[in-house]
């Protein structure tokens, strides 16, 4: 007898073959050394290695300044387009999310070729190339979550803190920045979290390996899968525990959204 439970199955099996499995691979090799024996000296031998930690830590840096320059500047932009008047205003969204469509690769080779041009060598400012790089990658990816949660708010909330006494900037920061919030969370998660592994943008620049996807590339192309894997299970941890405090915000903001509806 057929039954509604049974159309999970090609998804269950999906995740097992291509979510579970390769996880527990990844995590075998983390866990054992070079002769497929338990050991925890590839984690030891990361946190106590300045050059690892250094990476880490220079990769926290870009994608925490990558993130907040994404969020000044796709912020205002969304808020314009989402609150702006504008008859076609998903137009214009569209043409902002457009190079997403471009294949990766090109966009920064597009770049790259312009920087070329007006710097020389790319060398001289390799901190400025990576991060303009990144927010031009990444700027979608924060406008789009932001805009949406835009458009979908009450306009009475808004008018209600103005007839109630508010300044323009108070009705923004004390009504429009909170009740935009989870567009804002949404789009800091879609942006830090690639932002901190994409190596990809620092090897077309200037060949750097400063950055953990590169390290763990490092590893694989010489056949260390046990410190490649071992790293990409910080990494994992990590964004884990990203999303676990998201979440957490989100939700807790929700609440407060509701509470004060409700009072």
């Amino acid at each position: 007898m057929f039954r509604r439970n049974k159309l999970c199955l090609p998804y269950v099996a999906f995740l097992i073959l291509f979510v579970v499995l390769p996880l527990l691979v990844v995590l075998y090799y983390a866990f054992t050394n070079g002769q497929g024996q338990f050991t925890m000296r590839n984690f030891t031998d990361f946190f106590t290695n300045g050059r690892t930690i250094g990476t880490l830590f220079y990769s926290f840096v870009i994608a925490l300044i990558t993130t907040v320059c994404c969020l000044l500047l796709a912020y205002p932009t969304a808020y314009i387009l989402a609150r702006g008047g504008f008859t076609r205003s998903g137009v214009w969204m569209i043409l902002l999310v457009t190079p997403m469509w471009i294949n990766f690769t090109l966009r920064i080779t597009a770049v790259k070729e312009v920087l070329s041009l007006l710097q020389g060598n790319l060398a001289f400012h390799p901190l400025f190339n990576t991060i303009l790089c990144m927010v031009y990658d990444f700027l979608p990816f924060m406008i789009l979550p932001i805009y949406n949660v835009i458009t979908k708010l009450d306009d009475a909330l808004p008018e209600a803190a103005a007839d109630l006494g508010a300044k323009k900037i108070q009705v923004f920061w004390k009504v429009m920045i909170p009740m935009s919030m989870p567009g804002i969370i949404s789009g800091v998660t879609m942006v830090f979290l690639p932002a901190m592994t994409n190596y990809v943008v620092l090897d077309m620049i200037y060949n750097s390996t400063y950055i953990m996807g590169s390290l763990i590339g490092s590893y694989f192309s010489t056949y260390d899968w046990n410190n490649g894997s071992m790293i990409s299970m910080i990494l994992l941890l990590i964004i884990f525990g990203i999303t676990w405090i998201t979440d957490r915000l989100t939700g807790e903001d929700a609440s407060d959204r509701k509470g004060g509806l409700a009072a």
